[in-house]
């Protein structure tokens, strides 16, 4: 769709130190991000600026320097650690003769590589789209189509207005598949929502370890890697937590250092998983140095999706990469959970993360004793299905007396169930009269 370069798997990596906090990157990150996109890196050219240049958004000076490079070690594309303007790729790739993506392009990329489910090409797809229409501006002024001839002389559409028609039903069609995508997540959250179930949603910077934690916890093989964007696709799993219930847990695509918008808007059905969770797990990689960045970073996107408000435990992963650490529970002032301190991949502190879970989502629990006549068989038989029997015993009548233990809850579900006849089975307290 484009007069430009064809891209490849080996790179020059360019990374501008700019003394505006908002505009800053990390070099290291951007290594990371190339290796996940299996690109080799060949050189790196750094340079430091007060501001980006309008041109090249580095210097006439560094911009040789980066086509010197390219001709030195026969790269296929640049790489640049910022994002870039249409016309600045433009100029850059008539210099250096090759490639030029930007940070967007090079995440797009990596997303497009991920992307395995219906719904997750469909969303890097969008993505994609959304990132290239600005981005048609080039190299088509010789290739306007313009009709010609006795009877059809006029103006004609050039290939670039068809480009973008193109692109804009492209565009609708994805939403309108994606809309029916969502109403169907709509339909299963509604329906969680309906039998109690809460979600719990795993969020965190990418490459923290939340598919290794998400595998651990629900027994589930999600593909987890050590490389950035590991997972695209969202993944479900229903898990069993005692005082609780079932529980769904939501493993979500990572979040990272100024994450495209276009890529946020695009995963918008995704991510309503974590807008509508009763909790979200923060899993923080605590041997990074940059963890505090990253956890701000989580939290810019969290506002951004409407998410900051959801209740959240900070799960400190990692810890068998820090020395003096180990698994423990830490609390506020209110006896809250607020940290668990594990190592998914060691499997250390797991059981601390439920107990965390069960303090923050347990609800009020009933304890009470039953005394079931034989013909409660069905009801005795649902209670054992719960697991929430913790003793029983038959009397001289034939009476099944039964200690349980369940959630308010439940207990309330099961009162319905049973036509609201289980408060006659209680069996009084001794200290009640």
């Amino acid at each position: 769709m484009f007069d430009r370069y064809e891209g490849g798997d080996t790179a020059i990596l360019v990374h501008v130190d700019l003394p505006a906090e908002v505009d800053r990157e990390d070099l290291s990150e951007l290594q990371l991000l190339a290796n996940s996109a299996g690109v080799e890196t060949l050189a790196v050219v750094t340079g430091s600026r007060s501001a980006p240049s309008p041109k090249y958004f580095v210097g006439s000076g560094k911009a040789e320097e980066i086509a010197w490079q390219v001709k030195q070690h026969h790269a296929d594309v640049v790489i640049f650690n910022h994002a870039l303007s249409p016309t600045q790729e433009r100029n850059l790739e008539k210099i250096c003769e090759c490639r030029v993506l930007d940070r967007t392009g090079l995440i797009l990329d990596i997303f497009a590589q991920r992307a395995r489910t219906h719904e997750g090409k469909l969303q890097v797809e969008l993505a994609q789209l959304r990132h290239i229409s600005t981005r048609l501006v080039r190299g088509w002024t010789h290739l306007e189509r313009q009709k010609g001839g006795i009877g059809l002389r006029g103006p004609g559409e050039t290939q670039l207005e068809t480009d973008r028609r193109l692109i804009r039903g492209r565009i609708k069609n994805i939403l309108r598949r994606l809309e029916r995508v969502q109403k169907q997540r709509e339909q299963g959250r509604r329906a969680r929502r309906r039998a109690e179930v809460p979600t719990v949603s795993l969020v965190g910077y990418t490459n923290a370890g939340k598919s290794t934690l998400f595998n651990r916890m629900t027994e589930a093989s999600v593909y987890a890697a050590d490389q950035l964007f590991a997972t695209l696709d969202p993944t479900l799993r229903k898990h069993y937590i005692e005082d609780v219930g079932d529980v769904i847990f939501a493993d979500t695509v990572g979040f990272i250092r100024h994450l495209p918008h276009d890529l946020v808007a695009a995963f918008k059905a995704t991510l309503q998983e974590v807008q509508e969770a009763e909790l979200l797990l923060h899993v923080v990689d605590v041997s990074d140095e940059q963890q505090q960045q990253n956890i701000e970073q989580v939290q810019e996107v969290l506002e951004e999706i409407d998410a900051d408000e959801v209740p959240q435990l900070m799960i400190c992963n990692k810890i068998d990469c820090v020395d003096d650490a180990t698994a423990r529970i830490d609390y506020d002032d209110e006896k809250q959970p607020i940290r668990v301190w594990v190592s998914a991949q060691h499997g250390i502190g797991l059981a601390l993360i439920e107990q965390a879970i069960r303090e923050r989502l347990g609800p009020q629990m009933v304890e009470l004793t039953l005394k079931l006549p034989p013909s409660m068989g069905k009801l005795r038989g649902t209670l054992y299905q719960m697991n929430s029997v913790t003793d029983e015993h038959v009397d001289d009548a034939g009476q099944i007396a039964m200690h349980v233990r369940l959630s308010a809850v439940d207990w309330k579900r099961l009162d319905k169930q049973f036509d609201h006849c289980l408060n006659d089975l209680i069996e009084p307290s001794p200290t009640e009269h």
